[in-house]
Formats: C-alpha cells, sequence, structure tokens
C-alpha cells in the first residue's frame, strides 16, 4: 500500500475531532480510586527457565474489580539495588508469552515488567493466560466493541485500570526503583502506554511505538482494516447507534490522555500503516503535553513500524532517562 493518509506537513498540523467529556477527569478518578479499594495483592513466585543472565518471576497482581491480572517481572540475574523499570504492554490479541522470552529489557540492566491483556493472549506469540470475567452487551467478535454501550461497560475501562495498576504492582518489588519508571509498548500496547502516560503524573518516560486506540472519529472512517473495523461492523448491524459509540470511545481516546501526559514521550509512526494510519498516532503524538516529545517517521512502513531499527532508537533515547 502506498501513501493514503495526510501528507507529513499536515500530519504535523493534524488534531483530533474528538470532542473530551466535561468528566473524562471525574470518571478515570472515580476508576482508579475503586480500583485500589482492592488491595494490589502483588505476588512474585521464581520461574526456573534454564536463564542464566535473567531472572524471571511469574506476577498475579489484582486489576479492575479486583481481578488477578498476570504478567511477567525479569531481572538482570544476581540483581541486588533497585534498578529503573520498564513496564510494557502488549498489542492486539497477543499474551505476556513464555518466561523465556523477550529478554531485550532486562539485558540492558533494567527490570523489565510485561502485562498480561485481561482476555487475550490467543491470536500469536505465546499466549497469555488472563481471563476477562467481566461480561457485557452484545458484540462483535474482538474486543473493540465489548460493553461499548456505555463507558462504565467499555473493555478498555478494565484494561487501561489494569495497566495502571501494573505499575504500581511492578514498583512494590523490592528490586525495582519507581522513581525511575518507563512505560512503553507497540500498537495496542502503545494505545494502552499512552493511557498509563495521561493517568499516572510520575512517570521518567513514555515510548508509544505505531499506538492504537487513537483519534478514533477518524480512524473508523479512514481504514477498513481490523482492529478500529470492528467498531464500523457493529454499527453496520446496530443501525443508529453511532452517536452512543462515540461518546463511548471518547473516554477512551488516546489524544485525551496525551494531553495529559507529563513525561518525556518518543512516538513512532509508519506512513504506510493502515492498522493505526499515521494521521491518528500523529494526533495523539501533536497532543502530548509534555514539552519534551519526539516522533520517529518511517517512511514506507506497514504497522511493523520500524521494528528492530526503533528499538534501537529507544536504546539510544532512554539511555540519560532511565
Amino acid at each position: 500500500m502506498a501513501l493514503f493518509d495526510l501528507p507529513v506537513d499536515e500530519l504535523r498540523e493534524h488534531r483530533s475531532a474528538s470532542v473530551e467529556p466535561e468528566d473524562f477527569d471525574a470518571f478515570w478518578s472515580k476508576t482508579l480510586q475503586e480500583a485500589r479499594g482492592h488491595d494490589l495483592d502483588a505476588r512474585f513466585e521464581p520461574v526456573d527457565t534454564g536463564l542464566s543472565t535473567v531472572d524471571v518471576y511469574d506476577v498475579t497482581f489484582a486489576g479492575f474489580g479486583g481481578h488477578p491480572v498476570k504478567g511477567w517481572l525479569r531481572l538482570p540475574a544476581g540483581a541486588a539495588e533497585p534498578l529503573p523499570l520498564i513496564v510494557e504492554f502488549i498489542g492486539y490479541g497477543g499474551g505476556r508469552g513464555l518466561a523465556h522470552e523477550n529478554l531485550l529489557w532486562a539485558s540492558t540492566g533494567r527490570a523489565h515488567f510485561v502485562m498480561d491483556t485481561r482476555g487475550q493472549g490467543s491470536a500469536w506469540g505465546g499466549g497469555g493466560g488472563t481471563a476477562d470475567p467481566v461480561g457485557g452487551a452484545p458484540a462483535f467478535p474482538g474486543f473493540m466493541t465489548r460493553g461499548v454501550d456505555a463507558p462504565e461497560n467499555y473493555y478498555y475501562r478494565r484494561v487501561f485500570t489494569d495497566a495502571v495498576r501494573a505499575v504500581e504492582a511492578a514498583r512494590s518489588h523490592p528490586l525495582t526503583d519507581a522513581a525511575r519508571t518507563v512505560a512503553l509498548g507497540a500498537s495496542q500496547g502503545g494505545g494502552i502506554t499512552i493511557a498509563v502516560g495521561g493517568l499516572v503524573p510520575d512517570l521518567v518516560a513514555v515510548a508509544p511505538d505505531v499506538p492504537f486506540l487513537c483519534d478514533f472519529p477518524r480512524a473508523v472512517t479512514l481504514t477498513d482494516r481490523h482492529p478500529y473495523r470492528e467498531i464500523a461492523l457493529f454499527l453496520k448491524t446496530h443501525r443508529g447507534r453511532s452517536a452512543d459509540v462515540q461518546r463511548t470511545l471518547t473516554y477512551f481516546d488516546g489524544v485525551h490522555f496525551a494531553a495529559r501526559g507529563r513525561a518525556p514521550a518518543l512516538f513512532s509512526a509508519a506512513l504506510e500503516d493502515q492498522t493505526c494510519p499515521p494521521s491518528t498516532v500523529f494526533a495523539a503524538f501533536n497532543a502530548w503535553a509534555h514539552a519534551d516529545k519526539e516522533i520517529e517517521v518511517y517512511d514506507f512502513n506497514d504497522h511493523e513500524g520500524g521494528g528492530p531499527y526503533h528499538e534501537a532508537a529507544k536504546l539510544r533515547w532512554l539511555r540519560d532517562r532511565a
């Protein structure tokens, strides 16, 4: 697919048409307050992986509704003092994978916590192990329309709450330095990263790669690729529900979390990306509130974005931050 979205000079000026709800902050304050009414109950069980350079812990903590959420904590073997902490969120359909996977960040001498995504982990990778015990109204297969009838019921209310609690759980381990916490992830993980960046005030950096869940009004009408397409297919059946769905999505749009971003940020966008169109990524980047922000643009890439090239960019960018 050749370039299909706005020219780069227009991308750098693009703003989302999503209208922030007046009670956005109150909604999320209440949501997190309710979640914190449950004991975090973070448990770290050592795993025998056969690795000699990385120690791995099987983690369980209480997320939204007190529901158990899984994760992995990976530490450089033999770590004795608190380390800078990377908290990572996973792309759509994936899970935390297997204990021996994803060793890059622990190999840099940092602590690395990866959160399982509730109800997912069955589409690619090594799988996941976190159920989503909450039901909902009729939905198109997938996750984008689960509970989309109201913000209180929406699937990503649970996921974003889990993500904030994941940061709290990871910070509770004695070998992580809460004052040097970074959030990052790609695609859905990038969208979750932006939400966490708007909800957790004291991160030292965030790095959302080709982020999903941004600028819903444009994304749903610009691309016919899944997962955004799930929303259009839901509305194709549920005629006349567009206003209700659009209202729900405003509480979860990355552009509104970005307006609350209080940490330096490194974004990435790919100009041939039909899954997370570049204009939707730039909408969040342009809204990001912290002045120290950069975006890497990959001119001829689809949703793979910068891949290992962008991993190298993040390694360089984080060197002096965490």
